[in-house]
């Protein structure tokens, strides 16, 4: 392929969500080779100090990029880790010949660029149970599972904990720090997460029990799980997302490179389906806590991801986040003579 097609085909990638929009991927391309690398320079030593996140991130960039090459009609294969002294070097991309597209190729490639991140109330419309099981089953296939969070003590226990590592997270000045780096107040930034995007923190105009991520340390009303008002109005509806975690037997960097492609597979298919999604993250941040998530539901394996999903408001879409330009993050490997 020639650098204009890779350079759709990386534009395509970089519309995939990164951890506070980070965007810490690089990419280098060749004829017929792209590979990944994780960018060090826009690492998160605070909230992310392995760097898994992070890589989870770049597991998602790589899978769209394999999406996006399928609509274009070429076949991929992907090796995750491919240079053992090198593990920066997360994965290669490597087309393999000709691909007939299919409906379901061109379906998932145009959700690339509709999906983004919901941080506003949900409809009160269930997520259908056989979109979900469909979810379960791309998930598999990159060896991830999926579960829901359904019965109530499962429930409780994870609202406690997200709400916990909330708490730390906020009073600790060294994350409030590295999270206000990356917040961004001018609307044409390309990197960071807008202001405009992040919720206004008013309890009723989204009474949930399931905590978004606080952008805005302290400039804001303290969460309440259920909204105060008058005594005599009718209750507002309490918000009821479908709650997924996703999670992988290991727990290192191939492990959490898959749990990205899973990641990307669910949040197209959900996008192409209607239904949009947004992280809940906070208890797998802080190892403490993500260990106690483990025990209180009995999991086996290692939560990586917990998503709120749902269907998006009629109301026009919040801020989106911005993307790096392509000659930012593209490097091109001059054929050999």
């Amino acid at each position: 392929m020639d650098e204009q097609h890779w350079g759709q085909v990386v534009a395509a990638a970089t519309r995939a969500p990164s951890i506070h929009n980070t965007q810490p991927w690089r990419f280098t391309a060749s004829a017929e080779r792209l590979d990944v690398h994780f960018d060090r320079e826009r690492a998160l030593p605070v909230l992310d100090p392995s760097g898994r996140q992070q890589v989870i991130s770049c597991g998602l960039a790589v899978e769209f990029a394999v999406l996006a090459l399928a609509a274009r009609g070429s076949a991929a294969e992907v090796h995750l880790l491919p240079d053992a002294g090198e593990p920066d070097h997360l994965a290669a991309v490597r087309i393999t010949g000709a691909h007939d597209p299919t409906e379901e190729d061109r379906e998932l490639a145009e959700a690339i660029d509709r999906r983004h991140t919901v941080r506003a109330p949900f409809q009160p419309r269930a997520v259908p149970g056989d979109l979900v099981d469909r979810l379960q089953v791309d998930a598999r296939a990159f060896g991830t599972w999926c579960k829901t969070i359904t019965r109530s003590e499962e429930e409780i226990a994870t609202v406690f904990l997200i709400s916990r590592a909330e708490e730390i997270e906020q009073g600790d000045p060294a994350y409030v720090a590295e999270l206000q780096r990356w917040m961004r107040t001018d609307p044409s930034a390309v990197d960071g997460v807008p202001v405009d995007a992040v919720p206004s923190g008013d309890t009723h105009a989204r009474p949930s029990n399931w905590l978004i991520r606080d952008f805005v340390v302290g400039q804001r009303e303290p969460h309440a799980f259920l909204p105060a008002g008058d005594a005599d109005a009718p209750p507002p509806d309490v918000e009821r997302p479908t709650v997924l975690l996703m999670g992988t037997d290991g727990d290192d960097r191939y492990a959490w490179l898959q749990a990205g492609r899973a990641l990307a597979r669910v949040l197209l298919r959900a996008t192409a389906a209607g239904v949009a999604a947004s992280p809940l993250t906070q208890a797998l941040d802080w190892p403490a806590t993500r260990a106690r998530l483990q025990a209180r539901l009995s999991l086996v394996g290692h939560p990586q991801f917990l998503l709120r999903m749902g269907y998006p408001p009629d109301a026009p879409a919040a801020a989106v986040s911005g993307r790096r330009p392509v000659e930012e993050v593209l490097s091109f490997v001059p054929a050999a003579d």
